[in-house]
């Protein structure tokens, strides 16, 4: 029997010519990531074990995202923790602020992660270097501290799924749009530790930066990883971007997977998560009358940018609706000097959106952007769980980068079309 891309890449890593869903291996990390919110825990634990030195130097990334620059004390504190640890150890690739960017868009483009690589992070969107080719998955700050001394993981390999891509996406369609029309389909819980794995001639008519898009939020479908099959607009990225040399795999031809799901693309069309699960999905032409708050564009799923000018191509020459506040987070301090190269810093703040240094920001509720009792955000962030971005009783909505634009130009959720229709 054949394997599937994610069982493949698990084997090489565990030393076999095979493994099968079920089975529990060891199996070696090419990258090993930590953030400010996770690290100092795995740094207790690591010291707690009475280690003295990490397994390699150079395969651990320590990310600095969440709360930096820091808002209060306890995150100071929380970085402080990580920046001696990195210094007494010599980790190579320490981020902090000025050279920092939200961790799941920064080690790509830092040529941190490759084809075939296999990477655990303490953090649930670590699936997202699936878009690469590569098998990636979150672990808890205990498997932090145990993969930074002997660079393993304990793994289950989980069974896959297979998501057959067909057709191309219309206009206003985005990477966000594909992946929420997934969840909608089969629920939060609908690929439950599995793998889901694209296939079909629709991948080619997806760039990079939607397919980290849709690994990204594997885990809101439950799943354990999100993967891509290699070609050539991964082929391209990755030799743009490797510091080191990768091996790319192709799934069996006769692989075993646990479902199959055929996706029309030309059938989607921009959509809205409503409130409070990302399978609660809306086509953005049907949502009536919902006023907002606040619009976010950013995160690791929609801070690239490509994100910021699909974002800014909507609001150049317009205005952010009165009462309405915008904030815009390019993932890495290198989209952030890209989007000033190309104008669009001027675009979003001639619109009337404030523009952050790159950070997490309020994606978890953490800082820069919480939402008051009774507030409504549209975000291009990955999760609008109840109290995701604030308050209990406040509530967030999830799209892609050009729908959240038209919603700041509008003061209520819509789409570039409506927009474009009004102003005719």
């Amino acid at each position: 029997m054949g394997m599937t891309l994610s069982e493949k890449i698990l084997a090489r890593h565990c030393g076999r010519p095979a493994v099968s869903p079920g089975e529990l291996i060891m199996a070696k990390a090419d990258l090993v990531l930590g953030n400010d919110v996770t690290s100092p825990l795995a740094i207790k634990a690591f010291r707690e074990a009475g280690a003295k030195e990490v397994f390699r130097k150079d395969r651990i990334a320590l990310v600095a995202d969440h709360f930096t620059p820091n808002k209060d004390i306890n995150s100071a504190e929380q970085v402080k923790i990580m920046r001696e640890f990195a210094r007494e150890h010599g980790i190579v690739h320490f981020f902090d602020v000025g050279r920092m960017g939200i961790e799941h868009v920064l080690l790509p483009d830092e040529g941190l992660v490759g084809p075939g690589d296999l990477v655990i992070g303490a953090d649930s969107h670590t699936c997202t270097y699936g878009a690469l080719c590569a098998f990636s998955s979150g672990v808890g700050s205990t498997d932090l501290a145990a993969a930074m001394m002997s660079g393993e993981v304990w793994l289950k390999v989980p069974e896959s799924i297979r998501i057959v891509l067909a057709g191309r996406p219309g206009k206003w369609v985005e990477g966000k749009d594909i992946i929420l029309h997934i969840i909608g389909k089969i629920g939060v819980d609908g690929a439950l530790y599995r793998s889901m794995e694209y296939a079909g001639d629709g991948i080619a008519s997806l760039s990079m930066a939607w397919r980290f898009t849709m690994t990204n939020m594997a885990i809101e479908a439950g799943g354990k990883n999100g993967i891509f099959p290699f070609d050539e607009v991964t082929r391209a990225y990755a030799d743009a971007h490797a510091k080191r040399l990768y091996e790319a795999m192709q799934a069996d031809p006769d692989a075993k997977y646990s479902d199959e799901i055929h996706v029309d693309l030309s059938s989607i069309e921009p959509v809205v998560a409503f409130p409070h699960l990302p399978e609660n999905i809306v086509p953005v032409s049907q949502v009536e009358n919902v006023p907002i708050d606040q619009v976010v564009v950013g995160s690791c799923t929609n801070g690239r940018i490509e994100d910021l000018r699909s974002a800014a191509d909507i609001l150049r020459g317009r205005k952010v609706h009165d009462g309405v506040r915008m904030l815009v987070f390019p993932a890495t301090q290198n989209i952030w000097m890209q989007a000033v190269r190309e104008g669009l810093m001027e675009v979003f703040v001639e619109a009337g959106a404030a523009v952050s240094t790159p950070t997490c920001g309020p994606c978890l509720g953490g800082h820069m952007g919480i939402l008051a009792k009774g507030e409504r955000a549209i975000a291009t962030t990955n999760r609008n769980f109840v109290g995701r971005m604030g308050h209990p009783e406040s509530e967030v909505y999830l799209s892609n980068p050009a729908v959240a634009a038209a919603s700041a130009v509008m003061g209520r959720i819509a789409g570039p079309d409506e927009l474009e229709k009004r102003e005719v």
